[in-house]
Order: C-alpha cells, then sequence, then structure tokens
C-alpha cells in the first residue's frame, strides 16, 4: 500500500480541547511533519474544521484515533495523496465549465 502523504479532513468537533491542542497532537504523530487546521463554522457547542495533515507517512488509524480521543468525529476525507511524491492536481475542461 502506498504511503499517505497528504489528508484533508473535514471534522466536528467541541469547542474544548482548541485546535490548538488538536493541531499539536496531530503534529506529534509519527510521520506527520505539519498540520494545518481552518475553523469554517461555529454553533453554540461545536465547530466544523479542516484539517490538513502533511507528511512522509501519514497512519490514518492513528490520525482518526487522536481526533475520537480529543471528542472530535471524522466527517469525511476530502482530499489525499499518496505515494513517493505529491501530485498537485489540475484544471481540466470540465473544471471551467
Amino acid at each position: 500500500m502506498g504511503k499517505i502523504r497528504l489528508i484533508v479532513l473535514d471534522i466536528l468537533k467541541p469547542h474544548q480541547p482548541s485546535i490548538l491542542e488538536l493541531a499539536s497532537q496531530l503534529s506529534d504523530l509519527k510521520g506527520v511533519d505539519g498540520v494545518d487546521i481552518t475553523v469554517y463554522e461555529i454553533d453554540s457547542k461545536v465547530e466544523n474544521v479542516k484539517a490538513t495533515i502533511k507528511g512522509a507517512h501519514i497512519e490514518y488509524p492513528k490520525v482518526r484515533k487522536v481526533v475520537d480521543q480529543m471528542g472530535g468525529t471524522i466527517h469525511s476525507i476530502d482530499k489525499v495523496a499518496c505515494g513517493h511524491e505529491i501530485v498537485k492536481e489540475v484544471d481540466t475542461h470540465q473544471d471551467n465549465h
């Protein structure tokens, strides 16, 4: 199986722990080089965040475990890149319509 190099997750999480704590915990995982988390929706009890994780060998089950332990739920995997290098998405004719 190819190594996961990049993964983008849509996560529903409580306000606490903060995105600072979630990003820190995720970045401490072996094989993770960096984490970016953006809040895109907030309500009275929860917030929706987009988490972008990049690394040499991301182990998704360990990522999921950290999110679960911090009270979050992964709604969807919105993007993934695997292999020896990250391939950039390119526009096609269909994207321009």
